[in-house]
Formats: C-alpha cells, structure tokens, sequence
C-alpha cells in the first residue's frame, strides 16, 4: 500500500492519509524509543513508507579516538546492528499493521513485539567515520518464521560511499510468546 492511500475504513469512512501517517509515525517511534541503549546513543529512524533510513547524529561522546578525530568502531558497530534489528522488526510489523493483525496504538501504549536475537553479525570498516551525522539502512535477504538474513550500510556524506557495512543473521521471536 503507498503512502498516499487510504487504509481499511474503521467505521465504514476511510482515513486520511495524514492520520495513517501519524498513526505510522507514532509505532515506528514506539518501537525505537522502546530500547534505552538507542536512545542513549541518539539513533533516530525517517521512514518514508515502508522504507527507513537510521539517522546516528554526531555527538561528542561517539568519538573513538581523539586524535584523528573518528567514531568509535563499537558504536559504528552497534549502529549497523540497531539499524538492522530495527529495520527487520519494522518490515514485518508493517506487514501486521497494513494487514490489521496488528493496532499501532497497542504499540504506542507501550505493548511492543519482542525484537529479533543476533545469532551473529559480521561488520565491515571500510574508512574511518568522521565526527558528523551517520546514515544506514538495512535490507532484508531472507526473513522467514524462525530466522532471518540483513545486509546494512552506513554512509556519511554520500551514500556511495559507505564507512561500513554488515550482515547479520537473527532469530526471529516466536509469534505466541
């Protein structure tokens, strides 16, 4: 479904595209803002439609070292892994959520899906990350019921040229528990 239509009418009347897009807006910051260790690292999430972008503004305190001066490779790491968690969770919560398997409102009163485990995540520096604002976005190979496969880059400047990248395999949590 695109971002400008209507979604299944509630009450017979479809809704606006504004108040879809609200509603979407609020789970997806439901869903990051759920993770302190996020929040605490400053990540943030743009979504066009079903499309994110992580967003790792600079600060200070991601700086590795000093006298280059560059991010640490921990946070750029925790970064890619975050973005593909995050970016796994949202594709198939979209899935319930367009389907109406899933309200977001539940989301956004703090009823959240148990997020996808790491089984493990192999990152790739490929040039140092200067101290300004970081982008990445996932995309996800395989996602079945039980595992799932995420490459991600990160990009600074220009998206064609990424500071690293990352794949990872995870396992999916269980829909009953």
């Amino acid at each position: 479904m695109s971002e400008g239509s209507f979604v299944k009418p509630r009450g017979g009347r479809p809704e606006p595209v504004q108040v879809v897009k609200q509603r979407r807006d609020a789970a997806l910051n439901a869903l990051v803002h759920g993770v302190p260790f996020i929040k605490y690292l400053g990540i943030e999430f743009e979504r066009r439609g079903d499309e994110l972008t992580a967003v790792l503004p600079f600060d200070e305190k991601l700086i590795g070292n000093p006298l280059l001066p560059a991010l640490h490779g921990g946070v750029t790491a925790a970064f890619l892994e975050v973005t593909a968690i995050i970016g796994l969770s949202w594709a198939n919560l979209w899935e319930e959520i367009e389907s109406g398997r899933i309200d977001p409102q539940n989301l956004v009163a703090g009823n959240l899906p148990r997020l996808p485990k790491t089984i493990d995540f192999t990152v790739d520096y490929l040039r140092t990350g200067l101290p300004r604002d970081a982008y990445a976005r996932a995309k996800v190979n395989r996602s079945g019921r039980r595992y799932a496969s995420v490459h991600v880059e990160a990009w600074q400047d220009n998206r064609a040229r990424a500071f690293a990248q990352a794949t990872g395999h995870f396992l999916m949590p269980r829909l009953d528990g």
